[in-house]
């Protein structure tokens, strides 16, 4: 082994990018596997925590398929969280020249343990149904945070001017937080549903029905914002043009998987693919806004005329 790879690093180098790279893919996995533990109805597959069931950290026998079930999701939470210290070190001799990455590596090491707390939170309230939602919109910040990590380790320190007028840039912005609304009012609708975890699992007692239609009408919100954006990331040649393409694609796969999910009586593989799509969605919104700014170095900021530009 080359005996630099030994050393840690003092410049970015391709072992940081990746460990970036596997922070963000690990932290939408995890929502998927938390997921296969809710929509099998193995949330209490551990009925314990930190222990899986009194006096063993692992399943027994006799949990069967919900113990290993959720004692698997129980592990990637420690991939995740060994993946997030290697960050730390990693970045450990750049923490004065690099403070956002260090910063960003730090919330995420942290937001494992905090993960893990709520996580435990969960199982010894028998699922409430509030906790797991909050448990799922902590792991949709995670991956906006590890989305911000990765974006950061391709650029220049120091800082950043806007390269679109001003104009996009409040859409954008606005197009984020339609996004997030649709997101929480999903996850408040998966908890007025079925597929609570567990049968003797609570539900909040909220109308699920009417909830759609309140998830609904954002998420189509997002879908009309996104396409004006994109009209005027196309017109005004804006370098943010592609992650904006990307956003629609998203969104639009994700309608689909809805509307299939909501007319077929929401299939737990339909449900969990839906799951999953909104912590890519978030992850592409979040890249959208990030690139609205670029490094001074490399650019001059947009001039407010610029903005006449694009609306004429």
């Amino acid at each position: 082994m080359n005996p630099k790879y030994l050393r840690l690093p003092s410049v970015i180098d391709g072992r940081i990018r990746v460990v970036a790279w596997l922070s963000l893919v690990t932290e939408i996995l995890i929502v998927g596997t938390g997921g296969a533990v809710r929509l099998t109805g193995s949330g209490l597959g551990c009925p314990t925590w930190p222990t899986c069931v009194a006096g063993s950290i692992v399943p027994t026998e006799e949990m069967g398929i919900y113990g290993v079930i959720e004692f698997a999701n129980r592990l990637m939470t420690g991939l995740i969280g060994i993946i997030a210290i290697a960050a730390v070190i990693l970045l450990w001799r750049l923490r004065t020249q690099r403070k956002d990455l260090f910063a960003l590596a730090v919330i995420l090491a942290a937001g494992v343990l905090a993960q893990a707390l709520v996580g435990g939170v969960t199982v010894l309230t028998g699922l409430n149904p509030f906790i797991v939602g909050f448990h799922f919109t902590v792991s949709l910040i995670m991956v906006c945070i590890a989305t911000v990590l990765v974006h950061r380790v391709y650029l220049a320190p120091g800082p950043r001017a806007r390269v679109v007028p001003a104009g996009f840039a409040r859409l954008a912005h606005a197009t984020s937080f339609v996004v997030a609304l649709t997101v929480l009012m999903g996850v408040l609708t998966t908890a007025s549903g079925p597929h609570s975890g567990d049968a003797d699992a609570g539900r909040t007692g909220f109308n699920a029905e009417l909830l759609e239609h309140l998830h609904a009408w954002p998420g189509y919100a997002t879908l009309v914002l996104t396409v004006v954006l994109l009209v005027a990331s196309v017109r005004g040649k804006l370098p943010v043009r592609s992650f904006v393409v990307t956003l629609l694609m998203i969104e639009l796969v994700q309608i689909v998987v809805g509307l299939l999910q909501a007319n077929l009586g929401l299939p737990p593989l339909l449900v969990g693919l839906h799951m999953v799509l909104a912590c890519v969605l978030a992850a592409a919104m979040t890249l959208v806004v990030l690139n609205l700014k670029a490094p001074r170095e490399v650019t001059a900021e947009v001039p407010e005329t610029a903005h006449e530009q694009v609306r004429s």
